[in-house]
């Protein structure tokens, strides 16, 4: 059976470290751990090794080799050897970071549960390999354990039957975001947060201080930024905008729907939205440009430019296979618009409709003749009964010519209606 030895950081700062003799040599500060994936293991979980110790001895500071020094637990008391001096520098680590300084005490993300955290305590295990870090303790048992009465505590409720209440998250299961200190490298274990939902993360972005915010949002892709940006509230979103290079802002915008930058730009200063028009490209600078025409009591103002339309002569399963062949965002697309050979609307079909129908018919026979649809300049309050009445998930937004301008989808619609209740 192989032997090993599990401790927290709690129970070995602040302790005396000794030579072989048994002589004291300071107090331990601080470990070094680093997360560097073994060659060829890029892909497997990262089981962060200690491999230096800040030590304290009077006012001189030293960092050690942990390689060289030796932990062993007498009667649930660790005792610190060190076998040898050897000065190290944590530069010659390509991924690391400090335990106490980095970690404790910081706010992390809770992968599995999806929100941020604080971090009381961490967990190591001592094996033959080496020392490792585990676990980070998030529960009320790490923070008793650091002021030292987690055991009296216990004893007391153990008359009780009764339990401290602990949490750990594996050291998989975790993101430091806390970048303040230069330290911390936004590495490949960063790819984490981009497996949560964007609302999920848009939340936890929130509750960042606005250094880390920043960090945060700056390491994500265009399209992963575009989705999260969306999700933020109004006033994180003209933070990260009004913080971040331009370039970087325009990037990101180009990549969500016409109707959320105008939302966006709208709530800017003048000469902020025109430098990010200016810096996006042509085509989706002159749509948001479109948009932002729109008083806010016109439906034009809420509309989105994002649809797909067809002639009436496609069949069922021309305009299937297209649709597949376009892959629209799922949330994106409630129905399909119908237009004639002069792209003029002639009604809306739900993606429902079209699933069920026969493949070999035309868009022509099976849609409303008498679809509903709205103006770009009808008023906005008309919008809430008519999707009430017909039970409508998007409303088609034509012009005075008959000729698409955009669709208006329900969430907007709710939207809307919220955020005039705020402010009545």
């Amino acid at each position: 059976m192989t032997s090993q030895i599990t401790f927290y950081l709690s129970q070995i700062l602040g302790k005396t470290y000794v030579s072989e003799d048994g002589i004291s040599l300071g107090t331990i500060k601080d470990f070094l751990i680093d997360q560097t994936p073994f060659p060829g293991k890029e892909t497997e979980p990262v089981r962060p090794k200690v491999v230096a110790i800040k030590v304290k001895n009077g006012k001189l500071t030293r960092i050690l080799d942990f390689n060289l020094f030796e932990i062993k637990k007498f009667k649930r008391k660790l005792r610190i050897t060190c076998l040898e001096v050897n000065d190290i520098s944590p530069a010659s680590y390509a991924n690391c970071m400090w335990l106490a300084n980095d970690i404790l005490d910081k706010q992390i993300v809770d992968i599995n549960g999806r929100k941020l955290v604080r971090v009381n305590d961490v967990r190591l295990v001592i094996i033959p390999a080496g020392t490792y870090v585990i676990a980070v303790d998030v529960g009320m048992e790490g923070l008793l354990r650091r002021i030292g009465i987690d055991e009296p505590i216990q004893a007391m409720l153990d008359l009780f039957n009764g339990n401290i209440p602990g949490k750990f998250i594996l050291w998989d299961d975790i993101e430091a975001v806390d970048f303040t200190n230069a330290s911390i490298k936004l590495s490949k274990s960063y790819s984490k947060l981009n497996t949560l939902h964007p609302s999920d993360l848009a939340d936890i972005i929130e509750d960042l201080d606005k250094a880390s915010r920043m960090a945060v949002f700056a390491s994500l892709d265009e399209e992963k930024a575009a989705d999260v940006l969306e999700e933020l509230d109004p006033k994180a979103q003209i933070h990260l905008v009004e913080s971040l290079p331009v370039e970087k802002v325009a990037d990101v915008l180009e990549k969500m729907p016409a109707d959320e930058v105008a939302d966006l730009l709208d709530v800017l200063t003048e000469d902020k939205a025109e430098k990010l028009l200016k810096e996006m490209e042509q085509e989706s600078s002159e749509e948001v440009r479109e948009l932002l025409e729109y008083q806010d009591k016109y439906v034009g103002s809420l509309m989105t430019t994002d649809f797909y339309s067809f002639n009436e002569q496609c069949t069922v399963g021309q305009t299937l296979e297209e649709l597949r062949c376009q892959q629209p965002e799922p949330a994106h697309i409630y129905s399909i618009i119908v237009v004639d050979q002069h792209e003029r609307f002639l009604s809306a079909i739900s993606l429902g409709e079209l699933v069920i129908a026969d493949p070999a018919k035309k868009l022509k026979d099976i849609m409303k003749k008498n679809s509903i649809s709205v103006f770009d300049h009808d008023k906005v309050d008309s919008l809430a009964e008519l999707v009430s009445k017909y039970n409508l998930l998007s409303v088609p937004v034509i012009n005075q010519n008959r000729m698409m301008e955009g669709v208006v989808v329900v969430e907007d619609i709710v939207d809307d209606l919220l955020s005039r209740r705020k402010t009545m």
